[in-house]
């Protein structure tokens, strides 16, 4: 299975990176839909697309409004777009306002229930968990019957927190830290985390290897978050980086 980074960075972007979007060309599923939704064309490769949000920030929807340049670009047979039903709602009454965005793009919204898994193509299950960030988000886990993945983003990172049993032994494990060691007091401030909790989560629930995105775009340096110090706690750890491609 490939997963590829389209965008790795949250808030807003810069010059080497774009806000969330992830990619798994062959079983046609997305996460988030950031700035980076006008790279999906360029690797898609299934007729349909489910795309899974983890919440209704501006970062994580905006690129549904670029749907109409993939879909231009990649004819799509059918769009689902997954997420909570308050955010689904707030993104269809005022991100496609008549103000701001008045045509809709070919999509269908599917609210996520409880307790429920989404069926999605080559095998595959999606399930969603509560994360605890401003406003709510959720996480997501996909298993296959021969190997398996999360996406967790948008939440303090604690080793005690209930997320972690939900993305236990997974594979690969795609994880945001916006803030290296140190930023403590603006990591619980804004619902986001650090570098040395988000390796001790992934050591605690015996991952198969680390890939850190959602840094802080202001960050200029190669390594905003400290890799090492995550490497000493977790040594399978990547930073991640706009069009990088893994295989698990």
């Amino acid at each position: 299975m490939k997963l590829v980074l389209l965008g790795t960075t949250g808030y807003h972007p810069n010059e080497q990176r774009h806000t969330p979007c992830m990619l798994l060309p062959e079983c046609g599923v997305m996460f988030d839909a950031g700035t980076a939704m006008f790279r999906a064309a360029r690797f898609l490769a299934t007729p349909t697309l489910d795309l899974f949000l983890t919440h209704a920030h501006l970062d994580h929807i905006i690129g549904l409004t670029y749907l109409f340049s993939v879909v231009r670009q990649y004819p799509l047979e059918r769009i689902r777009v997954f997420g909570e039903a308050d955010k689904l709602a707030a993104i269809d009454e005022h991100l496609f306002s008549e103000h701001i965005f008045p045509v809709r793009p070919p999509m269908e919204f599917c609210k996520l229930e409880a307790g429920e898994s989404v069926e999605v193509m080559d095998g595959g299950r999606v399930s969603h968990f509560p994360l605890r960030h401003v406003g709510g988000a959720v996480g997501y886990r996909v298993d296959w019957p021969d190997r398996s993945m999360a996406y967790v983003t948008d939440t303090t990172a604690d080793p005690e927190a209930d997320y972690v049993e939900q993305i236990r032994g997974v594979d690969l494990l795609v994880h945001e830290c916006y803030f290296p060691d140190g930023h403590e007091d603006w990591a619980a401030k804004t619902g986001h985390s650090c570098t040395t909790p988000v390796a001790q989560v992934a050591r605690t629930a015996k991952v198969g290897r680390l890939v850190i995105v959602h840094v802080d775009p202001v960050v200029a340096e190669a390594d905003p978050i400290g890799l090492d110090v995550a490497r000493q706690v977790f040594s399978n750890t990547e930073l991640g980086r706009d069009l990088q491609e893994f295989l698990f």
